[in-house]
């Protein structure tokens, strides 16, 4: 789309015409949702809606907000960004035990109903499938690396954004985009790194066993 196009459609949406909010949502939803899905990849389809759905909804609200130094996906993606690690965080809580809706584990005797089943803590197969992907990997150290950094290669890697358009959404020039950028991707090797070994060390009691096998007499 053309920047002046782009320019006339953010206009008309600022006037509340719901045709060119309808236009906006079809040019960027499957843009948005296919971003997410590489940020993501343990997310699954419902949650990826939902934090798509979330992002637009920042968008409703904040469109006047929006300063224009930068294309109007740039911007969406930004967002897109913040939403999937809010959810991110509601999604640990939520196995962490907080607002998890109690499950009542006996029987109610008025009722006739079989026992109540509840739910596996353990992920599914599926969501274990992809979490044991090096991609995932990639996806949990990105976000312990967290901050400015986490940003940075978000919007390179996966927003896939050039260096101009990471300078003008971050208001950087481009040299301190491609400094930080380095200085960021030896961080996440580092993390990616740390994350592999841990995985792939036996567990105490293989190793203890190691340890304590008596050599084979000759």
């Amino acid at each position: 789309m053309r920047l002046d196009s782009e320019s006339e459609l953010l206009a008309r949406c600022l006037t509340g015409d719901e045709a060119a909010w309808e236009e906006l949502f079809e040019l960027h939803y499957t843009p948005a949702i296919r971003f997410l899905f590489q940020l993501a990849p343990d997310f699954t389809q419902e949650d990826v809606e939902e934090v798509a759905q979330e992002a637009f909804l920042a968008i409703v609200k904040s469109l006047h907000t929006f300063q224009r130094n930068s294309a109007f996906q740039t911007w969406l993606f930004r967002i897109a960004a913040n939403k999937a690690r809010d959810y991110r965080q509601r999604l640990q809580a939520a196995k962490r035990g907080g607002g998890m809706a109690a499950i009542p584990l006996h029987q109610d005797p008025k009722q006739d109903l079989p026992p109540p089943d509840p739910p596996s803590p353990q992920p599914g197969p599926d969501l274990a499938l992809l979490k044991a992907e090096q991609l995932s990997l990639v996806g949990l150290a990105l976000n312990e690396l967290g901050g400015d950094c986490q940003e940075i290669i978000e919007l390179r890697y996966f927003a896939d954004l050039s260096y101009e358009e990471i300078s003008a959404t971050l208001e950087l020039n481009a040299k301190t985009v491609s400094s930080r950028l380095s200085k960021c991707l030896d961080k996440l090797e580092a993390i990616t790194r740390r994350m592999l070994a841990q995985a792939e060390a036996p567990g105490p009691e293989l190793k203890t066993h190691r340890e304590n096998k008596a050599p084979t007499s000759v």
